[in-house]
């Protein structure tokens, strides 16, 4: 039976929750905070290969900034309360897009300089109800690896293409397979900003720059009428936990109204004003849902690269604390996650680090001792083997690095 992130929680100790922080505000213990820093330089890492630049903007924003942005009017039920600071007052923002346009606001662009994209991982709230919040899946506080991208309208092609490679890779490397693509489009309800024409538009430009993607890595693209953001349609890419619950764990949206909202143009080659598309996409996803989603798919066994503890330590006795620490601190200064256990038997220690779930476990006794070796155990394989000491947090590194699943382990 496929146990759910919170179940696994009890064994892991990823997160924690307390009345006197809230509901829906999760703490990050350090196990979670391993992983939450791993998918962070992961979404960094794409994001800078993807040619973005770094940014941090404020939590805070005075009203009229989301009232300008849509979000007040489309959102004002799901958002905290706005705060009696100074004459203004303030709210705790639900997206990062309106201080993402001030900031391409704050300077003039030529067409020649686009497309510009920002990126920043950061947070938003939304005052989700009690009975609805659930451990990581849903809560009051997202931390999102979120990027805008500013272009022309002749680069939105190319950009929604790299976008989307650049999400379904990210999955790829978490383990998540997607389902298939949600083209999510508007329906004949209300409440859509912008004209009909844009929108026709901006389906058909997501439309026709889904079709490679997809076709390269064999995955559907089923149309979604009312999933769209209420500013544009848009790419979302969905995943199913074990129960065949349907979720979205990275997305690609088209935007022609924040643009026109904050008045977001560039130079054309003419000298004129012309107008900027904006681009949102996420390609790793929220911190909070990422993490609930591995838990369930991988039921606690993350891969290597991502376990929160990628070597346990076990010295057999007192005597041999020191090559234990000698060991651990060689492979922290490599950037390993590294813990050693002394107390108990060994038994016992093995079965907490396999409750652990943690990526294998060591053994040094004193005939490893002498020799300058290390008994490791991949409790996934249950293979067992016996590697020098300094051979293992180099075969770990690299691992760790590529982002591997597991060790390659040299053949006998």
């Amino acid at each position: 039976m496929e146990l759910d992130h919170r179940d696994l929680n009890r064994d892991l100790h990823v997160f924690a929750t307390d009345p006197l922080a809230g509901s829906g505000l999760p703490l990050w213990l350090p196990a979670g905070a391993a992983i939450r820093d791993e998918l962070q330089r992961l979404a960094k890492d794409i994001a800078h290969a993807d040619g973005c630049v770094d940014v941090y903007s404020p939590v805070l924003g005075k009203p009229e900034l989301f009232e300008r942005s849509g979000h007040l009017a489309k959102f004002a039920d799901d958002m905290f309360p706005r705060m009696a600071v100074g004459e203004d007052g303030l709210v705790l923002r639900p997206a990062n897009c309106p201080h993402h346009a001030l900031i391409y606001a704050s300077s003039q662009h030529s067409y020649r300089e686009l497309p510009v994209r920002l990126n920043e991982l950061g947070a938003m709230f939304r005052a989700e109800r009690s009975g609805v919040l659930s451990g990581l899946s849903r809560v009051r506080q997202i931390n999102l690896d979120d990027t805008h991208v500013f272009c022309r309208p002749d680069q939105v092609g190319d950009e929604v293409v790299r976008a989307l490679r650049s999400a379904v890779r990210a999955q790829h490397l978490l383990g998540l397979d997607v389902d298939y693509v949600r083209l999510s489009l508007r329906d004949d309800g209300a409440g859509w900003l912008g004209a009909p024409d844009l929108w026709d538009s901006a389906e058909r430009a997501l439309r026709e720059a889904a079709v490679g993607v997809l076709a390269d890595h064999d995955l559907d693209l089923v149309e979604g009428p009312g999933e769209a953001a209420f500013y544009g349609p848009k790419l979302d890419l969905q995943v199913r936990d074990g129960w065949g619950h349907e979720e979205t764990i990275a997305t690609v949206q088209l935007d022609f109204n924040q643009p026109e909202r904050f008045d977001l143009t560039y130079v054309g080659a003419d000298g004129s004003p012309q107008r900027v598309v904006m681009i949102h996409r996420g390609t790793v996803g929220a911190m909070e849902r990422v993490v609930a989603a591995l838990l369930e798919r991988h039921q606690g066994r993350l891969p290597l690269w991502l376990a929160p503890v990628q070597l346990a330590i076990l010295p057999l006795g007192p005597g041999q604390d020191g090559s234990a620490r000698d060991l651990a601190d060689q492979a922290r200064a490599v950037g390993l996650r590294v813990r050693i256990e002394h107390e108990g038997t060994l038994g016992a220690r093995i079965r907490e680090s396999r409750t652990r779930r943690d990526a294998m476990y060591g053994v040094i006794g004193p005939e490893e001792q002498a020799e300058g070796t290390l008994q490791v155990t991949d409790p996934e394989s249950g293979q067992r083997r016996r590697v020098p000491a300094g051979e293992v947090v180099g075969l770990l590194r690299d691992a760790h690095q590529q982002r591997r699943d597991a060790v390659s382990w040299p053949t006998d």
